[in-house]
């Protein structure tokens, strides 16, 4: 990418510094804005307070100034480099000098050329490095200053040469307090961008630890808790396809895996870990969503026929899957012993993480309802929306 001068320096649009980069562009233009509002009434100024005998050369100074005047406009708004400034500020003291050319301090015509002169010194501070603007301020105010001398002009006109480079430097700080104001803005819109981002990435690494927990929760350790807890004997049949189904499940986690998935095989291989109990599914043929919709879809499923098997002593499981790829529901239910969803502790992470949380993070929706004695359903619903 290209650079902009700035105004202690240049600035680069690859630095990131948005605000100075705009700022900067905008001094430039409004530095060709300014020349083309005042150029007109200053020529006019100029041209008609001439003498008789000086109306040609005069008109001569204006004719070049205007030639000029529209390459250093062009300038100004297609170039970012700096030579059009210092040739800028030469042609003003060149206009400068011409006041001995056309007797203008003896016939007090002046006027339109500190105007013209004043307006530039102005608008350098605006575009130009520091140092950059002081040496072209001081060719040109200078040699407006050095003429007035020699010219033994009138008090007035000596003073009003001086404030040309009083009023210059006064658009010198203003504008270097806008700059620091661009500069403050600029970084502050880095810090917010840079705690964004560490937000995002620790939000990420939360979601990442919290899925790996649950995974964990899922197989290996509600495996080793059915077994600790003597629901399945060391030499049980289901026992060690189980733990190698959890094994494989946790060595292939964030691997990278297709867009997308057939929820229907998904769903087929998690009933069959599920072996304890007789499970009655219910699903199309096929129903292909995106792989992390399906992931979650069914990881959620496989949580609530834990629970069944774990907690509910039900004779049997009933898993539906109905609807589409564009809005789907699937139904996990038992006809067990039931329990009351609101006492359930806050610590723990079945129905809270592993059913809800997965499908609120997909922008599903998990809805249980169970009650003692009655059994337990767990729907999940999710559309494309």
């Amino acid at each position: 990418m290209g650079t902009v001068p700035g105004f202690g320096g240049v600035v680069k649009a690859t630095d990131g510094g948005e605000p100075l980069v705009l700022l900067s562009r905008f001094g430039r233009r409004f530095a060709a804005v300014v020349r083309v509002a005042i150029f007109g009434p200053v020529a006019v100024i100029g041209l008609l307070r001439a003498t008789d005998e000086h109306v040609a050369s005069t008109a001569l100074v204006v004719g070049g100034v205007a030639v000029w005047s529209a390459v250093y406009v062009w300038w100004l708004l297609r170039r970012t480099d700096l030579w059009g400034a210092g040739v800028d500020a030469a042609v003003m003291a060149l206009v400068c000098l011409s006041i001995f050319w056309t007797d203008a301090a003896e016939h007090e015509n002046i006027g339109w050329i500190r105007l013209l002169v004043s307006f530039a010194c102005v608008t350098y501070q605006w575009y130009t490095p520091l140092a950059y603007g002081i040496a072209a301020t001081a060719m040109a105010a200078g040699t407006l200053l050095a003429v007035v001398l020699m010219s033994a002009a009138a008090a007035n006109v000596v003073h009003a040469a001086i404030w040309v480079l009083a009023i210059a430097t006064l658009s010198r700080v203003a504008w270097l307090l806008v700059e620091q104001g661009a500069r403050s803005a600029d970084r502050l819109a880095r810090d917010a961008e840079n705690a964004r981002r560490a937000h995002q990435v620790a939000a990420a690494v939360r979601a990442d630890e919290r899925e790996l927990v649950n995974a964990l929760h899922d197989t290996a350790a509600t495996t080793l808790l059915m077994v600790g807890g003597g629901e399945v004997r060391p030499r049980n049949d289901w026992l060690v396809p189980r733990a190698r189904r959890d094994l494989e499940m946790l060595r292939a986690y964030g691997e990278q895996v297709d867009s997308h998935a057939d929820l229907v095989q998904l769903l087929g291989a998690e009933v069959e870990a599920v072996s304890r109990l007789p499970v009655h599914l219910s699903t199309p043929s096929e129903l292909r969503v995106p792989y992390r919709v399906g992931r979650a879809l069914a990881d959620a499923a496989r949580e609530a026929m834990n629970n069944a098997v774990r907690h509910a002593r039900a004779p049997e499981i009933r898993v539906r899957l109905s609807g589409g790829p564009a809005r789907l529901r699937l139904d996990v239910a038992d006809d067990g012993a039931g329990f009351i969803p609101e006492q359930v502790p806050a610590t723990r992470r079945g129905l809270r993480d592993c059913i809800s949380g997965r499908l609120a993070a997909i922008g599903g929706t998990a809805t249980v309802t169970s009650r003692l004695g009655e059994g337990t359903l767990v729907r999940l619903e999710w559309h494309g929306g």
